[in-house]
């Protein structure tokens, strides 16, 4: 399960998660790792656009955590990918910010009465929409999903014509 922020005006208007130039990016990440968007779930943190496209505040991640929540029961991910701070923040239950928690692995902890109570491994990572604007970072990026590919024993694609 790939985990976002909220939606931005392409989500908004489309209905789907990662439609916009971050999805995009989402989409090479994912293809990189050797998958599809059809083989994972992709979802954020809040499910209504904030006004202006802010980060989302306290109070609206508190009241849309019951879906994500529920999401992440039906689903039982075996890894959870938290796609920069606020989604972080969230499944972590941290104040830590991207920097300090991405590059190692974490646990979310269902809380009790899911329906599933195992913990889930929780790599955090930058958020696309980041990396657009610090195409710096994306090595790190890349760093944390090849802990991600290690740990579900992913092979990237060969290149074409090997």
């Amino acid at each position: 399960v790939f985990i976002g922020e909220g939606p931005g005006y392409d989500e908004d208007q489309q209905g789907l998660a990662f439609v916009g130039k971050a999805g995009q990016l989402l989409t090479r990440m994912i293809a990189a790792m050797g998958l599809s968007r059809e083989a994972v779930y992709i979802c954020n943190t809040v499910k209504c656009r904030p006004p202006g496209n802010r980060t989302p505040e306290a109070d609206e991640i508190l009241a849309c955590n019951p879906y994500l929540v529920e999401q992440l029961s039906i689903i039982e991910p075996e890894v959870i990918v938290a796609l920069g701070a606020p989604a972080a923040k969230t499944i972590l239950g941290t104040a830590q910010g991207i920097s300090a928690l991405r590059g190692r692995w974490h646990e979310y902890h269902p809380p009790a009465g899911a329906a599933s109570r195992e913990p889930i491994a929780v790599m955090p990572t930058f958020h696309p929409a980041y990396l657009l604007r610090s195409p710096g970072e994306k090595g790190k990026s890349w760093e944390d999903l090849q802990l991600v590919m290690a740990r579900l024993d992913l092979s990237p694609p060969k290149p074409a014509g090997s």
